[in-house]
């Protein structure tokens, strides 16, 4: 018997200023869950399987006691996205430079791979990426 779960992931972010962030994340296309935000966290619901949970610093410290990164100046995680086509990889980046982003890293056009980054808000890397089904397959 096989399972029908589908495993989510929850990619937790620090952010200095919610609401510009939550404004950032819908402008690229994105919903904010209603059920799962309040004054400190924003849920971003980027597909049935990801979300991105967009945290106030201090909220975010009470998970860890670890020192939070400033990721305008560490690199702490590289989100990557995959995109269905080589136009909708430029299509997310372009509406999230328009957004407020800035680009990150070079273009990588490796034929079969296509990808490009940019940076959110907060300075968390977001990368999206378009590979050729067909390349991948065994």
């Amino acid at each position: 018997m096989t399972s029908t779960y589908q495993q989510m992931i929850f990619v937790n972010l620090a952010v200095n200023d919610l609401d510009a962030s939550k404004k950032f994340f819908t402008e690229l296309g994105y919903s904010i869950n209603p059920q799962f935000s309040d004054d400190n966290a924003a849920s971003v619901v980027i597909s049935d399987t990801i979300v991105a949970m967009l945290l106030t610093k201090p909220f975010y410290a009470s998970f860890t006691k670890k020192e939070i990164a400033d990721a305008t100046k560490t690199s702490e995680v590289l989100v990557a996205l995959s995109a269905e086509s080589r136009e909708k990889v430029d299509e997310l980046v372009e509406k999230a430079l328009a957004a407020g982003g800035s680009p990150a890293g070079e273009t990588q056009d490796h034929g079969f791979m296509y990808g490009r980054s940019f940076d959110d808000l907060d300075g968390h890397t977001w990368e999206v990426v378009w590979m050729d089904p067909s390349a991948i397959e065994s």
